[in-house]
């Protein structure tokens, strides 16, 4: 696993560390002209080699940099202007892929597919995590949905209710905090809430859409904080 660890490290101090800006944009207008694309190239493959410290893993570092150059080329070749967050998303995941693959492939760990399919905590965390992405937020949208069209009507100054919304999730925030011990958490309750400042809204339509913000956002970190709870009990 360390060496694992090591390639990961490896990765990030090549592609974040060791790459500036200007290497970016000299890569985004040359392309596969520019010098340094093969130059970063060939700093991840001489990372792998000095954190892993041992020459034996020569053909592991090859690997690596051609690999880490055909994943660049491949992004730089495809990727537009307005795909940018996607594709940088991407090449990462990928390099990671890449990075997995060779260590399995150079170091063979021991792992049973079976054995690890049946464990529950796998099943929970990926069912945590489907909750708290998808799931919670279609949750959240169609629980404000009456909330967000309201945003564009002039004739009230608050959302309906959304005050006695908002003191009832404040009141769990902390009862939660409390029974938990978790006392920083009502500092922290405090200080997101002291953001949206209602004194200083002057605007009706301000005032809607900083209670839809404030109710969305307890909503949000009330999900998290129970899910996240919930995991816990089920995995110790």
């Amino acid at each position: 696993m360390i060496i694992l660890i090591k390639l990961i490290i490896a990765h990030f101090i090549g592609d974040f560390l060791l790459q500036p800006e200007s290497w970016v944009e000299d890569k985004e207008i040359r392309k596969l002209k520019s010098s340094k694309l093969y130059l970063h190239i060939f700093i991840n493959g001489l990372l792998v080699l000095v954190l892993l410290w041992d020459y034996n893993y020569w053909l592991l570092a090859i690997l690596v940099m051609v690999l880490h150059g055909i994943i660049d080329i491949i992004k730089l070749c495809t990727q537009k202007e307005s795909n940018k967050p996607k594709w940088f998303l991407l090449d990462q995941l990928l390099h990671l892929l890449s990075i997995i693959g060779l260590w399995f492939l150079f170091i063979k760990p021991e792992f049973n597919l079976i054995l690890w399919c049946e464990n529950k905590n796998i099943w929970i965390y990926l069912a945590a995590i489907l909750l708290i992405t998808n799931v919670s937020g279609i949750f959240i949208r169609e629980l404000m949905s009456k909330w967000s069209k309201a945003l564009n009507e002039e004739n009230e100054e608050s959302l309906a209710n959304a005050g006695k919304w908002i003191g009832i999730l404040e009141r769990l925030f902390v009862f939660f905090f409390v029974i938990s011990g978790n006392w920083e958490g009502i500092g922290f309750l405090l200080a997101a809430k002291s953001v949206f400042r209602f004194g200083d809204l002057k605007d009706s339509k301000d005032r809607k859409l900083t209670e839809y913000i404030l109710i969305g956002t307890l909503l949000s970190f009330g999900i998290a904080i129970a899910i996240g709870k919930i995991v816990l009990i089920l995995t110790t």
